[in-house]
């Protein structure tokens, strides 16, 4: 029994000194973690949805002009590609289209797939170029002729794809499909 005290106790110790030697994350890796958890829920979202539903928008209410399903998947995309591209001081590669839902020539479901997963590839790009030093550098914004902080940027991709992950959850509900991040709860 007293082996066993002295055992836990010295693994409890062994644990807490590991603890306390772990670097504080960067700021880099904590938005990246953060991006990564939503491109974790909306991707196998998208992925979930049949190909014969992505053209689904809600009729009942008030929801005249609403995006589609996949409007809301691109949309999210064209803005993740968006304001990435401002972190990164680049221009921004797509086209954003007509009220950001990104391209028009985008019509598939494995199209809609294909540029959510680049979009966020993309994004993670950006994440990895945050900087302690950098992070409040003023950069162009993606929405306009002012300046916000890069890390400003970088923060609207994760609130605002969490944001319409909300609004894509419901389509999917509306349509029995439940959304992979809530089954098994």
């Amino acid at each position: 029994m007293k082996l066993t005290a002295k055992l836990t106790g010295l693994m409890m110790f062994a644990a807490l000194a590991l603890c306390a030697q772990a670097p504080a994350p960067t700021v880099a890796k904590i938005m990246d973690n953060q991006l990564a958890t939503i491109e974790r829920e909306l991707v196998p979202l998208v992925e979930a949805i049949p190909a014969d539903k992505m053209g689904f928008a809600p009729t009942q209410g008030e929801f005249k002009g609403a995006r589609t399903f996949a409007q809301q998947a691109t949309h999210t995309a064209a803005v993740v590609y968006a304001v990435a591209a401002s972190a990164l001081g680049e221009k921004n590669p797509i086209d954003m289209g007509k009220n950001e839902n990104g391209p028009a020539t985008i019509k598939t479901k494995a199209e809609v797939l294909d540029f959510v997963k680049a979009a966020f590839a993309y994004g993670h790009k950006a994440t990895a170029a945050l900087t302690e030093k950098n992070m409040t550098e003023m950069m162009q914004s993606p929405f306009g002729s002012g300046k916000i902080p890069r890390l400003s940027a970088v923060s609207i991709a994760v609130w605002h794809s969490f944001d319409h992950y909300g609004q894509m959850a419901v389509y999917a509900r509306m349509n029995g499909i439940v959304p992979p991040a809530s089954r098994g709860q």
